[in-house]
């Protein structure tokens, strides 16, 4: 039995969906399933969005709304995608790396404010395995300082802060449907945009700086080049199996969480004993389940740990290489030491495979590997 690490669920709503959009003829953006997916947004969450080609190139669109540009520095954690650093670096701005806290893997708000210079223009903030930042410090520390905030929600559908969507608290938010995600759609993204004069101008960009949409809304007689910008609009055959994707979320949802669950209650018994630590979901956070993580001891428990999942064909992968070890981060002056708690807890965390149509065979069997694993760990100590 070989367990991957995610598996997209597809099923014969999405297929029905794409079939119709191809049998159209009408399969190039803000068509009908683009049209389809924005209100299925507005049903769901109560926000508009742009459906956009990648959660990359929504977090180029935030870079160019906060006007990012030559010598202005953004605050980040190290621990995240690229993307979160690519965007900032594209204009010419210095990402400020900062340490995490290590409850949540998120950016540490405290250590955020210190970080503040005259040249600090915005706050980049990442849901960690879509639980929820410290919304309203960050917030704080942002008004304070005057400093633009872009939520990086790209593993955080379907997650709250205190009741409010992750990625609709900041001035931007971006989430991901990359086949990895919670819902798919191949690649794609969304952003979200709380001021709506700025929701026009990146409605703008994402039509290669042109006012087209205002034209199709009837509010401009043509439409013509007004600013720079790209072609951030997904095909409508993508936003077609984003629209089933939707339509099933609750069901995927709740498959997720059992799973998510049932890794839970087995592993907070061997954390007890000290042998991991598991997620921690603060009170102010809802759990997306979108990841399940474990922190081992050591970086060798967790090589270990890796190899011996791989010998029983279970992939569970370690997550992010920190982006200030980079070579890239190398060259922006940064060095080991400099955030010792990210790249301590880098070294040590490993992922469980995690995805909808995982089968009660395939869960029960990842159970008793954990169990065979650890009961392994309990006896060597003894």
């Amino acid at each position: 039995m070989k367990i991957p690490f995610n598996k997209a669920s597809i099923t014969e709503k999405e297929k029905k969906y794409v079939i119709d959009c191809l049998n159209s003829g009408r399969i190039c953006g803000d068509n009908k399933y683009t049209k389809l997916v924005e209100q299925k947004f507005k049903e769901l969450f109560n926000t508009d969005i742009l459906l956009i080609t990648s959660c990359s190139h929504a977090l180029d669109m935030t870079a160019i709304l906060a006007n990012l540009k030559q010598d202005d520095e953004v605050i980040l954690p190290s621990y995240t995608f690229v993307s979160t650093a690519n965007c900032i670096v594209s204009r010419g701005a210095k990402p400020i790396f900062v340490d995490i806290d290590p409850k949540t893997l998120n950016i540490d708000p405290e250590k955020i404010e210190e970080k503040v210079t005259s040249k600090t223009k915005a706050i980049y903030v990442v849901h960690y395995a879509g639980v929820a930042c410290d919304m309203d410090r960050i917030m704080e520390i942002a008004h304070k300082y005057h400093l633009k905030v872009i939520e990086d929600a790209a593993q955080a559908i379907d997650s709250y802060y205190k009741g409010t969507l992750l990625g609709t608290i900041g001035d931007y938010g971006t989430h991901s449907f990359h086949e990895t995600k919670n819902i798919v759609m191949g690649e794609g993204g969304s952003l979200l945009v709380k001021n709506k004069d700025e929701f026009a101008i990146a409605e703008m960009i994402r039509e290669k700086g042109t006012n087209r949409k205002q034209y199709f809304k009837g509010f401009v007689d043509k439409y013509s080049w007004q600013m720079p910008g790209s072609s951030y609009l997904p095909s409508d055959v993508l936003a077609a199996i984003l629209y089933g994707q939707l339509e099933r979320l609750n069901e995927i949802q709740t498959k997720r969480k059992h799973i998510w669950n049932t890794y839970n209650k087995l592993l907070k018994e061997y954390e007890k004993q000290n042998l991991l630590k598991c997620p921690y979901i603060p009170e102010y956070a809802t759990n997306n389940a979108h990841m399940y993580y474990i922190i081992l001891p050591s970086e060798e428990k967790k090589d270990e740990f890796i190899n011996f999942m791989k010998s029983n064909e279970i992939e569970t992968p370690f997550h992010y290489i920190p982006l200030h070890l980079s070579k890239m981060g190398e060259k922006l002056g940064y060095k080991p030491g400099d955030l010792p708690i990210t790249e301590d807890y880098s070294k040590r965390l490993v992922r469980l495979p995690l995805y909808a149509d995982m089968t009660k065979d395939e869960l029960n069997y990842i159970i008793l590997k954990l169990k065979e694993f650890f009961e392994r760990e309990i006896k060597h100590e003894d």
